[in-house]
């Protein structure tokens, strides 16, 4: 085996092993563009049920479901956009948008994820098992390439992007996944200068 399979054998399983690492390895085990992917709060997807709370008001206790549109309508409050979102972000939304209606100033509000539908994401182009897939949380771009199988031959990494539904449109964002597939030719040691890009629920990474 030459030298330039075993890299890219080496990376393939770095890849593997970022999805989903067992407990008893150390993340000292995963190269640093893996590791340096930050961890946060579960964000909002289309079809999520969330249950809205306005403490004292048991009129303003609601069920809600989150639309295709990533927005869901509340009382008082009009229609209030969550996907993408936290429940923290939502709850502060919500609050500016009732504050004007309460003489004593914006309610306590408390929202709660009640039914996640997941985040699902696509893989299409030069990968080995293109389509779509499903995740509990947040997934960058080599986990998700690494769900999908790697990069099939002749893939051009240089024209990656992804393609992402907003309320102002579709829009395209290139990713830098040649610079980061090269590993420490390519990178230096340390936390990187801008980390790697996560996806959204209905995401399309495409790998011409």
């Amino acid at each position: 085996m030459n030298k330039l399979n075993q890299f890219d054998l080496s990376v393939k399983l770095a890849l593997c092993c970022a999805v989903a690492l067992p407990g008893h390895l150390s993340a000292q085990a995963l190269p640093a563009a893996v590791q340096s992917a930050p961890e946060s709060e579960y964000r909002i997807n289309v079809g999520d049920e969330l249950e809205v709370l306005v403490w004292g008001e048991d009129r303003m206790q609601r069920m809600v479901r989150v639309q295709p549109d990533g927005s869901f309508a509340f009382p008082l409050a009009g229609t209030i956009i969550a996907a993408g979102l936290t429940t923290q972000d939502v709850r502060m939304e919500i609050q500016r948008q009732l504050a004007d209606k309460y003489r004593n100033g914006p309610p306590d509000v408390t929202v709660t994820v009640r039914e996640a539908a997941g985040m699902r994401f696509y893989v299409v182009g030069k990968v080995r098992t293109p389509g779509s897939y499903a995740a509990g949380g947040e997934i960058n771009i080599l986990q998700a390439l690494s769900l999908a199988g790697g990069l099939a031959e002749f893939a051009d990494v240089k024209g990656a992007v992804i393609l992402r539904k907003t309320p102002q449109g579709q829009v395209i964002e290139r990713v830098q996944l040649a610079r980061v597939l090269k590993g420490s030719r390519r990178l230096d040691p340390g936390t990187l200068a801008t980390p790697l890009p996560v996806l959204r629920s209905g995401d399309v990474l495409v790998i011409p």
